[in-house]
């Protein structure tokens, strides 16, 4: 497998896998795939990556921006994805770790995630990958006419901004 940059030729597959999330009603708040330009303006350009093999991207990485204060230049938001036929593969561990690195070589200090409860594969990851739960939001949002509580995890750097 292959971790590469991701590239705008990627959405039409990046967009896939991310509908595949939305579909488990317990990935993201999203309902629809935004256009391209809609969610490249709303990520981060760097740290964005994908894990291939044999030419088919199997899953995503990237960073969004928490605040546009500049006091949180050095925070960020973490969306990993994995296509559902290449789930329990270890996959979004290969990108944790590379847009962890990544994002330190950039200077985020502070990576962090929301996370449905329902996600248990996301939170043993984010858990396994050294973020650290901080709270829940009861209620934060409404998901298909229902509440959904958001589980937070953050990580921070040991060696960006200590």
């Amino acid at each position: 497998m292959l971790i590469r940059e991701m590239i705008a030729n990627d959405w039409p597959t990046v967009s896939t896998i991310y509908a595949d999330g939305i579909a488990t009603g317990y990935a993201t708040f999203e309902t629809n795939i935004p256009e391209y330009d809609a969610w490249d303006n709303a990520h981060l350009k760097e740290c964005r990556f994908v894990v291939e093999k044999n030419g088919a991207v199997l899953g995503w990485a990237a960073l969004s921006p928490v605040s546009s204060r500049c006091v949180y230049g050095g925070v960020a938001e973490v969306s990993v994805y994995v296509a559902t036929n290449s789930r329990g593969l270890s996959i979004g561990k290969l990108l944790m770790e590379r847009l962890i690195e990544e994002s330190e070589n950039q200077g985020f200090w502070t990576l962090q995630s929301g996370i449905f409860p329902e996600n248990t594969a996301s939170i043993k990851l984010h858990e396994k990958m050294g973020f650290r739960y901080i709270g829940k939001r009861e209620r934060v949002g409404k998901l298909a006419g229902s509440w959904k509580d958001n589980l937070l995890f953050e990580k921070r750097s040991e060696k960006i901004g200590i």
